[in-house]
């Protein structure tokens, strides 16, 4: 269940206030108080909702409101509490005296973000723009060591008779095992010349006169 309405929308006035209904509101608080902004408008006498008369009351009309632009203390002191509190507009005009959130809120977008442009400062991360971009980018570069690629190849299809495809399995290119370990060693004393046969014996025909071999031995 939300919360009711504080009034009867059908029964409110709307649109620009009217000094009559400014003083009414006035010379109200001033007798009894703020009070429950949503009884007020009732015991006022006024036709207008509980958050209208809030809103009016504290951004218009309360005695301690500071009128006229703001000071350059002002804009120095707003822009360091932005820094801190961010767009926490209610707790930046808590310490600034008579001047509202709203008021605080729609300077600053129409004020102090072009002075800070003007600077080079980034109004939400008061750094450098050029640090602040910096930082984004290298935050949104990813390095991915270790990736193998792999060269995939689409299956083959071979027709047989009948009407029928077969498909084989894709073929995967990889590299060879290379046994890169070479040893050297002196050669062996029992690796002895051949001997080179004779026409004779590579016929078969042994012991015969002609054999040149016994000659060599």
């Amino acid at each position: 269940m939300g919360r009711s309405p504080c009034c009867e929308k059908a029964h409110t006035n709307k649109g620009a206030w009217t000094k009559e209904e400014d003083d009414r509101l006035i010379s109200y608080i001033r007798a009894h108080g703020e009070g429950c902004w949503r009884s007020l408008p009732k015991a006022a006498g006024l036709l207008r909702c509980g958050k209208s008369c809030r809103l009016r009351w504290i951004n218009y009309l309360r005695p301690d409101l500071k009128r006229g632009n703001f000071t350059e203390e002002e804009d120095e002191l707003i822009i360091k509490l932005h820094s801190l509190l961010g767009n926490k507009w209610s707790l930046i005009a808590g310490r600034l005296p008579g001047r509202t959130d709203n008021e605080i809120k729609n300077y600053w977008n129409t004020h102090i973000r072009r002075k800070l442009l003007n600077r080079g400062i980034d109004p939400a991360s008061h750094r450098p723009i050029n640090e602040a971009a910096a930082a984004d980018q290298d935050a949104a570069t990813t390095i991915s060591f270790g990736a193998t690629v792999v060269k995939e190849e689409k299956p083959s299809t071979i027709e047989i008779f009948g009407g029928k495809d077969i498909k084989t399995p894709p073929v995967q290119e990889k590299c060879p095992d290379l046994n890169l370990e070479l040893r050297i060693s002196p050669p062996s004393a029992q690796n002895q010349p051949l001997k080179s046969l004779c026409f004779s014996c590579s016929l078969g025909l042994q012991n015969s006169k002609d054999c040149s071999c016994r000659i060599n031995v």
